[in-house]
């Protein structure tokens, strides 16, 4: 069933969010030649400055659809088997018999079994998923750490494994990633990012669109409000930040606008063979970082409701930035959006995270936005 952009109603569903108490957000949803673009609210809660549509923002882990579509042009040139194991690329940071049974699709699509190096990076954060007893504290102290990818690696391979290699489900985890990426390099012989920024970025046409050499981001953009359960209040803006803490597997910059055409070409077969897409929408149940058992293939994951087509995309965040970026598979109808808070639901007395009005209001932009 088609349903045109109803303006109105977007209109109505972006400030609803700002009124639950997001700072500032802005979206770009389409439909066919049909383009809607919304801001509200504000991208410094001190001056005032408005939030625009077309600003620039760190869109998380969105980049993990950058990174395998980029491993996926690698598949199809023949330098990367999908199945083949990891230890056959890099047997000195997956050794031994993990290394034999991780395949580069296990890594791709979180079912590699390797746990989550962030909660060994950051100190204060150790205790996670146990949010109750984790601190902000590492937030401020490693806002300009330089870390070292190998040994982001190290950390998330030599802890305890959160399952067997291909069991499922399996658990989101940005150590695959990391691997990802030191694959791409040993294959191409350039970064990483190097690559994703000519094969990928580039390639989509994507203008406002990068992989940060700094902790800046540069160009018109909000600030970024960190709220860590409830912990740090008023929020602090994490903005300014050195990424090095998550590479490619979530530092891109970008705009909805870019988004948008990313997704849109890629689903077209534009970035990566419709073969290769096929894979990528080859999903499998996975923990996600806030506990939620999610479908996810390589690098995307559908979204759908009864009687409406299945949209597809990834969701980011980071200290302080949210992003939901999703396409219907025919390409026609998109939505992207930005928000300049994050984890804004405090915790009650067992320690979990409580129901937010951000959270309803969220939900209802994404319907409007996606089904109309």
């Amino acid at each position: 069933m088609e349903n045109p952009l109803d303006r109105a109603a977007l209109d109505a569903a972006l400030e609803n969010v700002h009124r639950a108490g997001i700072p500032g957000l802005f979206a770009e949803v389409r439909d066919g030649d049909q383009v809607w673009r919304g801001a509200v609210g504000v991208a410094d809660v001190a001056t005032g400055r408005p939030v625009t549509a077309d600003m620039r923002h760190r869109v998380g882990s969105v980049t993990k659809t950058f990174t395998a579509a980029a491993v996926l042009q690698q598949v199809e040139c023949g330098r990367i088997g999908l199945d083949t194991p990891i230890g056959h690329y890099l047997p000195k940071l997956v050794p031994g018999e993990r290394g034999d049974r991780i395949t580069v699709r296990m890594l791709i699509n979180h079912t590699s079994g390797l746990a989550e190096y962030l909660p060994y990076a950051y100190p204060s954060l150790r205790a996670l998923p146990d949010v109750a007893d984790t601190s902000p504290q590492s937030l401020d102290d490693l806002r300009f750490a330089r870390f070292d990818h190998t040994e982001l690696i190290r950390m998330g391979v030599t802890a305890p494994a959160v399952g067997a290699p291909g069991g499922t489900p399996g658990v989101y985890s940005n150590t695959n990633y990391l691997l990802l990426a030191q694959l791409l390099e040993k294959v191409t012989g350039t970064t990483a990012e190097r690559y994703i920024t000519r094969n990928v970025i580039e390639r989509a046409g994507l203008r406002d669109t990068e992989l940060p050499t700094g902790p800046h981001i540069k160009g018109p953009h909000s600030r970024l409000y960190e709220a860590w359960f409830g912990m740090i209040d008023p929020p602090r803006d994490y903005s300014v930040y050195d990424m090095s803490w998550v590479g490619v597997s979530a530092s891109l910059i970008s705009t909805v606008a870019d988004l948008n055409r990313f997704y849109r070409m890629l689903l077209a077969g534009k970035i990566v063979s419709p073969s290769s897409l096929e894979q990528m929408q080859r999903t499998v149940p996975v923990v996600s970082q806030q506990g939620e058992i999610i479908d996810y293939g390589l690098g995307l994951h559908p979204m759908e409701e009864p009687g409406q087509g299945t949209f597809w995309g990834h969701g980011g965040t980071v200290w302080g930035g949210g992003t939901l970026a999703m396409t219907r598979a025919d390409g026609k109808r998109q939505m992207a959006v930005a928000v300049n808070m994050q984890r804004w639901n405090r915790l009650d007395s067992s320690g979990k995270p409580q129901p937010h009005p951000i959270d309803e209001a969220l939900a209802a932009l994404y319907r409007v936005a996606m089904y109309g």
